[in-house]
């Protein structure tokens, strides 16, 4: 029998009728059955999943293989097993609940065969609301590092694998591991191969997230999770030498495995558990976050493995659940620097130093719009003048100085609707702000309230009503929200042509200031011109 080209190992436990799409799209490979392998382990499967492997065996005898195990706990002994008979030139794995498009190992296999590739990863998607970063997959690339910014967020094992690197280097998975046991042969492949591409020129690969949340990424519990996340970097460490390297790996783990561990569900657990997360996510802390790599994380993530570092679990709880419940804390403004007020903050019970809480070149878009809201708009007026006094809180507190309203005559861009502001260019000029400003503390100690007296100049105009401030060096433009409005609020002014002002919400929520004319003037040029204008028509 002549070799496949690619073996595609399928470790199943109790996934109809999921299976029956995934094998479906396998034999529909337009790659073909003479090319294809496909090795399915049946890992005690309690479901119809071992009968529809044998259904598959039956109609494709020369191409699908089924081995039939007691359950191991985890797809790392099926896999194992099934990498043990694979003879293809490749192999490759899926789960046993996502499916493949149509061209998918034709298209790999090739790019593979041209590129001289160890590894080739082809875009996956999620489906049913599954998650799955996409930063990768921007275009094809036939060399990829490891040590890139979107590789190692990538780290699952569905990827196309040359079967004689797995063998050179005795590459299988722990089998100890009910989770991430993936991230260790990936991660091993990556560092030994010669060659990484990515393919994002079609989608190859569908990943299903299941409607009764079985997949077993959302079934291991926090205890399980953080001891593979230690066997992973572990492991990781073995191969790669301190350094950015190896930082550039271990960004992910702490950014996203150890950062789980450290949300909301971590309140639910009872104390012993808690504090021995805590005390674990600790030992990695001081282990493997080097001093680069702690000032490349967001200030949140980073505040919260320093305070579970420092065992401040009272202090780590509160900050998580402030945060859930009140949103983000303000930011402490402080001769050009900027802290995120979490507790602990300066504690002196907590030794966690500033740096911990501190913004170090981060954007903080959503977390600066997310603090802005409006308190209340009126007018101070006389005859002949207006002024707006528009009250905003803002999630700054300390020297809050540059912050200021504006009411600004053009659009915020699209790019800013999503986050809700946006970070001005560096070197960007703003005129002088016009009218005058005072500070208070907000309510709480949430921020402070910026009240803004700005004169209201006559004419025809819609301006959007922002605030500006500088944080960490940055200037942050941010629209005021005004959700609680009431309706319009509206005042006449003026004595020799009266004018309209009102205060509304658009309709992103934003507060809008327009002045117009109560009435058009009787006497002038652009009055005469609109009287004849419709004896020009009748002509």
């Amino acid at each position: 029998m002549t070799q496949p080209d690619v073996s595609v190992v399928v470790a199943v436990y109790n996934t109809m009728p999921y299976l029956t799409e995934c094998l479906n799209s396998l034999i529909g490979q337009t790659i073909g059955l003479d090319r294809l392998e496909i090795v399915a382990v049946n890992d005690g499967s309690t479901d119809s999943s071992g009968a529809e492997l044998e259904r598959f065996a039956e109609l494709y005898p020369d191409t699908v293989k089924v081995i039939h195990q007691e359950n191991s706990g985890g797809p790392a002994a099926p896999s194992n097993r099934a990498l043990d008979i694979a003879t293809g030139r490749y192999v490759y794995f899926i789960g046993s609940d996502d499916y493949l498009g149509d061209e998918a190992l034709a298209r790999m296999v090739a790019y593979a065969d041209e590129h001289e590739s160890d590894v080739v990863i082809g875009k996956m998607v999620g489906t049913n609301g599954r998650y799955v970063r996409q930063t990768l997959y921007r275009k094809n690339d036939p060399d990829v590092s490891l040590y890139g910014k979107e590789l190692p967020f990538a780290l699952a094992n569905t990827k196309l694998f040359r079967r004689e690197l797995v063998e050179k280097h005795g590459l299988r998975f722990p089998e100890d591991m009910p989770v991430g046991s993936d991230q260790p042969f990936t991660i091993e492949a990556c560092v030994r191969g010669r060659k990484i591409s990515v393919l994002g020129d079609y989608t190859y690969y569908y990943a299903v997230k299941r409607g009764d949340a079985g997949n077993i990424t959302y079934r291991a519990d926090q205890l399980a999770r953080l001891r593979c996340t230690a066997r992973i970097m572990e492991h990781t460490a073995g191969l790669i030498e301190p350094g950015p390297q190896r930082d550039a790996v271990f960004k992910r783990h702490f950014t996203w495995e150890l950062s789980k561990l450290l949300r909301a569900d971590l309140a639910l657990l009872d104390p012993v558990t808690r504090r021995t997360v805590c005390d674990g996510v600790g030992r990695l802390v001081d282990t493997y976050l080097s001093d680069a790599l702690r000032d490349s994380l967001g200030v949140k993530r980073r505040a919260r493995l320093l305070l579970a570092r420092s065992g401040s679990v009272d202090e780590l709880l509160r900050a998580i659940t402030d945060e859930a419940e009140h949103g983000a804390p303000p930011f402490l403004l402080e001769k050009g620097h900027a802290y995120a007020r979490y507790p602990g903050l300066r504690d002196p019970g907590v030794a966690v130093p500033d740096r911990g809480f501190e913004l170090l070149g981060e954007t903080v878009t959503g977390r600066i719009s997310a603090g802005t809201e409006l308190v209340s708009v009126g007018w101070e007026q006389t005859s002949d003048t207006m002024t707006s006094v528009v009250r905003v809180r803002v999630g700054i507190v300390g020297d809050t100085s540059s912050a200021v309203v504006r009411l600004a005559r053009s659009a915020m861009p699209d790019t800013a609707d999503k986050l809700g502001a946006r970070r001005l260019p560096a070197g960007h000029q703003l005129p002088a702000p016009v009218g005058r400003f005072s500070y208070e503390e907000a309510p709480g100690g949430s921020g402070t309230i910026v009240t803004a007296r700005i004169p209201v100049e006559p004419g025809t105009a819609k301006r959007g009503v922002r605030v500006y401030a500088d944080v960490a060096g940055a200037t942050y433009e941010i629209p005021v929200r005004a959700d609680g409005l009431p309706g319009v609020q509206a005042r006449r002014w003026g004595t020799s042509v009266p004018h309209r002002v009102a205060a509304q919400v658009n309709s992103k929520g934003r507060l809008v200031i327009t002045t117009a004319p109560v009435w058009e003037p009787r006497t002038g040029p652009v009055a005469r011109l609109r009287r004849l204008l419709p004896r020009l028509k009748r002509k």
